[in-house]
């Protein structure tokens, strides 16, 4: 029981650290362009990383789940909406989960 306490502790010792010390460590602008492109692209990097393995788990079958990814990255390079993106990739899911194989 007190290994979960020390788990829990430890863990909010980490968050806490990840978002103060960025806020006190770096005080003025960040001049640097490669540091700033980096910066930039972390939250999507995160979100993809995060995101793509749920996308192929999330059906019954993975080659429904690998339409409905490829409809939602072409809607999404034409810049459609987020709503937009989402129904065609549920719709392409569903057609081919329906489709006799």
């Amino acid at each position: 029981m007190y290994s979960v306490y020390l788990y829990i502790i430890v863990m909010a010792v980490v968050t806490f650290a990840i978002r103060a010390l960025p806020l006190t460590l770096i005080r003025g602008e960040i001049k640097s362009k490669r540091i700033r492109l980096f910066l930039y692209f972390v939250p999507y990097a995160t979100l993809s990383a995060m995101t793509f393995p749920a996308i192929l788990s999330a059906t019954s079958d993975i080659r429904s789940a690998a339409a409905g990814f490829a409809v939602a990255l072409i809607l999404a390079v034409k810049r459609r909406g987020l709503l937009i993106v989402a129904l065609g990739a549920c719709l392409t899911v569903f057609i081919v989960e329906s489709l006799p194989i």
